[in-house]
């Protein structure tokens, strides 16, 4: 039992990294999913893999835009920092 009793995270790290990446991911999601759709058969990579990775994409924009949320929540609640 090495824990802190009051683990911390970097809450203002956390804001800047969510806030950066959901339209990063967005733009790749919206990227591959437009190469796949024209990509031909026998094309290199194929339209599957491109697919994938948008999806991949995608669930990372969710992810990252859920992550934001959770900040700014835990921010405007005052576990910021400097609160006990």
């Amino acid at each position: 039992m090495s824990e802190p009793i009051h683990a911390r995270s970097a809450l203002r790290l956390r804001l800047l990294l969510s806030a950066v990446f959901p339209p990063l991911f967005l733009a790749g999601a919206v990227f591959f999913g437009v190469w796949a759709a024209d990509t031909a058969p026998g094309d290199s990579p194929g339209r599957g893999m491109l697919v994938v990775v948008a999806v991949v994409c995608a669930a990372l924009t969710l992810l990252a835009a859920a992550d934001l949320l959770v900040v700014v929540r835990r921010l405007r609640s005052g576990h910021g920092p400097g609160s006990p």
